[in-house]
Parts: structure tokens; sequence; C-alpha cells
């Protein structure tokens, strides 16, 4: 995958997203298409300690140059701060080649990963916004492991409500996901109402999001 960098472009009124589309999780936004390719290429180093988890070592030379594939347009839900269309290349029906979908599949755990670490060690208390806005690490823990579990229905995963807040539950879930990828992958049918590939950026997008954000907010060290 050495030098893989195509990048889809989706641009709402005030807020545009740059996802690059074979690295599930490197997605970053701007005002403009410019700041979001630039956000996009400073999170080459904190998306390579993710995909290190993979085994994935290109990132480098993946973030060296950005070669825009599909320019799509956004919505309110873009402006809100979600990449929220599916590229074409998502929509198609062809399945992926085996190691193309095993490679997708390790680079999302790792982001499960990466939330997992994260959480476990930034402080509870959080550094809030300017105006005192924000969540605590538990607020955000709870947010980000029910988004999974309802995103997941949308490949035709169907956690219990809750079972994701619990060790064994939250394994067999992802577990489940997994199998759902590979399913999907070689049948060709899409039990929910998104296209695989598009799942699995969403996914991770939301995962490493929210990790870095603990991260960014992290008062460890610190009086909290």
């Amino acid at each position: 995958m050495t030098g893989h960098n195509r990048v889809v472009i989706e641009t709402g009124t005030k807020k545009v997203f740059a996802s690059a589309i074979d690295w599930p999780g490197w997605s970053r936004s701007g005002k403009t298409e410019d700041e979001a390719l630039e956000a996009l290429r400073q999170y080459a180093e904190r998306y390579q300690r993710v995909a290190g988890i993979a085994g994935v070592e290109e990132v480098a030379a993946a973030a060296e140059s950005f070669a825009i594939i599909e320019r799509l347009k956004g919505s309110a839900v873009t402006d809100f701060g979600v990449p929220a269309e599916a590229a074409e290349l998502e929509r198609a029906a062809e399945p992926m080649p085996d190691a193309e979908c095993e490679r997708q599949i390790r680079l999302l755990r790792a982001c499960w990963q990466a939330f997992d670490d994260t959480a476990a060690r930034v402080s509870e208390e959080l550094r809030k916004g300017p105006r005192g806005g924000g969540r605590n690490r538990t607020k955000i823990i709870e947010h980000t492991l029910e988004a999974d579990r309802g995103y997941a229905r949308k490949v035709g995963v169907k956690t219990a409500k809750g079972a994701v807040f619990t060790d064994d539950g939250l394994r067999e879930h992802r577990d489940a996901v997994c199998a759902a990828i590979r399913a999907i992958n070689t049948s060709g049918e899409v039990p929910g109402s998104w296209p695989l590939r598009y799942y699995i950026r969403r996914a991770a997008w939301h995962l490493l999001d929210h990790a870095w954000e603990m991260e960014d907010k992290d008062l460890t060290g610190q009086d909290v």
C-alpha cells in the first residue's frame, strides 16, 4: 500500500472533510479544502501510531501527496462535524480482495484498541472548552461505544442495548462486526443501509475522533 493516498473530499457550507479512503479512521476536517488536507497531513504521525497496532507502516509514504478521487456534496450533518456521505468507490458492488478486507478489519480493530487504550489512561475530568462546555471521560466512552453499537446496525449487527458496556459484551459485539464485514464482502449483500467500506470508514473515524479528543483534553499530571 506504499504511496496509496486516495482522498475523498466532502464539502458542506461551513466545514470540509478530507478522508483517506484506504485508511479507515484517517479523516480530518477544516473550514476549507486546503485546511482539511493540511489537517489530514498533520495527523499522519498520529494515525501511524494507530496503524502500527495493526502492523501497517506505510502512513508516512501515503502522506507525502494526496490524490483527490472524488468530491462529495456535504449536508448539515457535514457542517455538524461528521463525514456523512459515502463515496462512489464505497457504493460500488465489487467486493474487496480478501487481503484488503483483512487489512481493513485490522485497522478497524486498531482503532478500537487505540480508543480503549486512551480511555484507560486519561483523566476522568477533561479540559473544558472556552465556554466551560465538554464531556468527561465516562460520558465520551458511553457516547462512543453506544454510537459504535448503532453504527453496526447499518451493516446488520444487532447488539443488545447496554451490552457494549461489559467486557464480554463488547468483545462479542466487535467479533460480530468483523464476522459481518467478511460475510458482506464475500456475498455482496449488505443487510443494513450503509455500504460496507463507508461503514468501516465512518466507525473508525468516530473512534479516533474521540480518542484524540480525550488525548488533547487529558489533565493527567495537572490539578484536576
